[in-house]
């Protein structure tokens, strides 16, 4: 009872999540001293190899089949386009194709149908972001009309995980330590470890097509660097 009490004091100090919190708390093995609740991050920085951006291409027509035809015709040069500068079959994916009516509201009248809107656009992976703007510029010439992006990822992130990993259990043992020794305790032991989802990518930002000028700056985008975190939720016992 001792010990229930005294973990649900801390866990209010810290401020655990409550999904966490009830993890952490219905712990079956005795606990014979003090239990101690932490959580723990461990933070590492990448810089992104891979830009993660959407290409399309949207028509319009009076009909149905025209719209269509012309949003293949343009989505056929976007992807001549990837090829030439080439990016991998590998590392571009149709991610919607639609077509939709279009309506005039007279007032007073009934809806009336003045055309269609045929949209069809790729995921595209880009494994050399230096080289993704200009990439950018010449699917805009050849037709896409429709960009946005980038999600900026690293490819292979396990490693660096595992760092962040190290690094939040060396965080949590750290302050499991400084709380046993402004109690006169010691760490007995390790009774639990949980590791939360990791941290969500930022959501991307718009990159919208622009117009051609004469002597305009080319699309350029920086990597910069990327935060890659790990949560984990610690169980110790004190003496």
């Amino acid at each position: 009872m001792k010990n229930a009490v005294f973990c649900a004091i801390l866990l209010a100090a810290v401020a655990i999540p409550s999904g966490a919190a009830a993890q952490q708390c219905n712990i079956t093995q005795t606990i014979a001293g003090t239990r101690l609740d932490i959580n723990a991050t461990g933070e590492v920085t990448r810089v992104p190899d891979v830009a993660i951006i959407s290409a399309g291409v949207v028509s319009r027509s009076p009909s149905a089949t025209a719209a269509l035809q012309d949003s293949a015709n343009k989505m056929s040069q976007v992807l001549a386009a990837l090829k030439r500068a080439g990016v991998a079959d590998r590392d571009v994916q149709t991610s919607n194709v639609s077509l939709n009516p279009e309506y005039r509201y007279p007032e007073n009248q009934s809806p009336q149908l003045v055309g269609y809107t045929a949209s069809n656009s790729l995921t595209v992976r880009f494994r050399d972001i230096g080289n993704s703007g200009k990439i950018l510029d010449a699917l805009v010439r050849e037709g896409a009309n429709q960009i946005n992006g980038p999600t900026l990822v690293v490819d292979k992130p396990e490693a660096a995980l595992d760092e962040a990993r190290a690094k939040a259990v060396a965080s949590g043992r750290a302050r499991a330590e400084l709380y046993a020794r402004s109690l006169g305790m010691h760490v007995a032991r390790v009774v639990f470890v949980s590791e939360s989802e990791n941290s969500p990518v930022s959501p991307p930002m718009p990159m919208y097509a622009r117009a051609e000028v004469a002597g305009a700056p080319a699309t350029k985008i920086e990597p910069g660097e990327q935060k890659l975190q790990v949560n984990l939720a610690m169980v110790f016992e004190l003496q």
